[in-house]
């Protein structure tokens, strides 16, 4: 058995060198692998020997040779294939360890420049890999250090590969390239080239999206149906999820997450990472139906359960700080899907233990959790997909502009801050309403902002709470000031709406008339 090596990251490369070794397997490497190798003492014989070519142009040819192709090509069970290498003195190559040129790496550095790109760009591996990965009945491909455990072992156990690994390894090997030829047209599609700038300094200027799209999501797990029960469904994950994220999350106990689970999850998550101090949020339906801020996640829990407590009934609940057992046993009195946090005490574990179907979610949220977030958004459309930049933008005191003649008071500004983060993850058109860190009233997904400041009332005197001396929050502006009239008339002294409507000065003077105080954001948070 003979193996080709040929790596741009070497992390345990010589260690599986040695075990591959041990086991008589014959070693071929080329550049500076093969150099690390016979430096470690290891018999190693050049790919120019065995080509009897020598790398040139820089390294950019030394594998593009038939003696490496015919090697990893030729079928074993074809007779014409064995007798076309004999004819030619070509020895099959029954293992190839590759991994490819840093091109993603490369690029992600700050000005990077288009030569440094372009010479990033393998083209001898892929060719390898594919052509292996094709052979694959006949040919190991490794392609990752994460694979070599489980060649080494086979090759112990079995003396060869076993089929299943090689077809594995091939699946592996080709979702490589088309990630790795993904990126690179993701990167040259989005350069603005300007040929009289062009020199080996050059580092181009790239538009934010690409000339062509391509994302790469790797398969979680296969769902039991989609958001109805006739419709198919599975979960996908980002190559490189972001810290912090749904996807890195490990489920403890429970029922499989379902399709509709892991969208509400995934509201839930983002709304309550939005917040620094202890904070819990209810999603029922893709909408926060309870937003509450905390000293500890027992009281955020309590304040946020009283918004809604008939939307709690069956709903996605998220903590930003690890579960106690004075929040396991509050929660525990309610039926919830899925409840998520960064952690469980033993004793939290333990009074769940019972309630088998209960969904446990640990995420590890890192130091600066709430600034990890989605770049980019996208939604498919009809044979087509919507792309753009996530709704990241943070309001801070200093961005509101007063335009009433009432000024907030510093708690109302506190809560018009909490107000506005939650107003975000609310489905358009969206009211809140708020006091002490609390969502007293959330009205959601309303054609008319009229409605969904009424629904917002409603749902605050179902749960028997005051909307007296509330601030508000509104997604976008108030196009008349019929809106502001409502929320004005079920208690609300304080309103933050983005501004920027042609009626922008009518509304102004209703507040100035009803002796409320407005504040514009300047932004809208729009959520469809």
């Amino acid at each position: 058995m003979r193996a080709l090596i040929s790596v741009s990251d070497k992390t345990g490369i010589v260690d599986l060198a040695k075990e591959l070794h041990a086991l008589g397997v014959g070693l071929i490497s080329t550049g500076g692998t093969a150099k690390l190798l016979a430096e470690q003492g290891l018999p190693v014989t050049e790919v120019a020997e065995v080509t009897g070519f020598p790398e040139m142009l820089d390294g950019r040819v030394k594998t593009l040779h038939p003696k490496v192709h015919g090697g990893l090509l030729a079928r074993r069970d074809t007779p014409e294939h064995m007798a076309a290498l004999k004819a030619h003195n070509i020895d099959t190559i029954d293992l190839l360890i590759v991994n490819l040129y840093p091109f993603e790496a490369t690029v992600a550095k700050p000005g990077c420049t288009l030569a440094d790109a372009i010479e990033n760009i393998d083209i001898g591996g892929p060719a390898m890999v594919r052509s292996a990965a094709k052979n694959w009945k006949d040919v190991g491909i490794v392609t990752d250090a994460s694979q070599y455990a489980d060649v080494i072992a086979e090759l112990k156990a079995n003396g060869k590969l076993s089929d299943k690994l090689r077809f594995a390894l091939s699946v592996a090997a080709f979702n490589r390239i088309s990630q790795y030829d993904g990126a690179i047209s993701n990167y040259l599609s989005s350069v603005n080239f300007e040929a009289e700038k062009l020199s080996e300094t050059y580092v181009p200027e790239r538009a934010q999206f690409s000339g062509q799209f391509n994302e790469q999501y790797v398969k979680v797990q296969d769902l039991r149906y989609g958001e109805n029960s006739h419709q198919q469904a599975a979960w996908y994950r980002d190559l490189a999820p972001a810290a912090g994220s749904l996807a890195t999350g490990v489920q403890l106990q429970g029922k499989e997450l379902s399709y509709n689970n892991i969208a509400d999850a995934d509201a839930a998550w983002e709304c309550v990472k939005s917040f620094e101090t202890p904070a819990c949020v209810i999603v029922k339906h893709a909408n926060p139906c309870g937003v509450a801020v905390g000293a500890n996640p027992f009281e955020a829990y309590s304040k946020a359960f009283q918004t809604d407590p008939t939307s709690a009934f069956g709903g996605i609940i998220a903590f930003n700080r690890p579960v106690d057992k004075a929040a396991a046993e509050a929660v525990s009195k309610q039926f919830v899907e899925v409840l998520m946090a960064p952690d469980f005490s033993a004793e939290a574990l333990e009074v769940f233990k019972s309630k088998v179907n209960v969904r446990l979610m640990k995420i590890a949220l890192p130091a600066d959790y709430g600034n990890v977030r989605n770049a980019l958004e996208t939604k498919r459309v009809g044979s087509g997909l919507l792309l753009q930049s996530a709704d990241n933008h943070e309001l801070a005191l200093t961005d509101l502009k007063i335009v009433t003649v009432k000024q907030p008071t510093p708690e109302e500004l506190h809560d018009l801050l909490f107000a506005w983060k939650v107003a975000k993850f609310v489905k358009s058109n969206a009211i809140v309403f708020c006091k002490n860190g609390m969502t007293m009233g959330v009205g959601a997904g309303q054609m008319s902002r009229l409605d969904s400041a009424r629904i917002a009332s409603i749902k605050a005197e179902a749960a028997k709470l005051s909307l007296q001396n509330t601030v508000v929050a509104s997604d976008a502006f108030f196009p008349f000031r019929d809106g502001l009239d409502v929320v004005v008339d079920a208690g609300a002294t304080c309103v933050a709406q983005p501004g920027g409507s042609m009626r922008d000065q009518e509304v102004i003077d209703a507040a100035n008339e009803r002796g409320v105080a407005m504040v514009f954001t300047g932004v809208r948070h729009f959520r469809h």
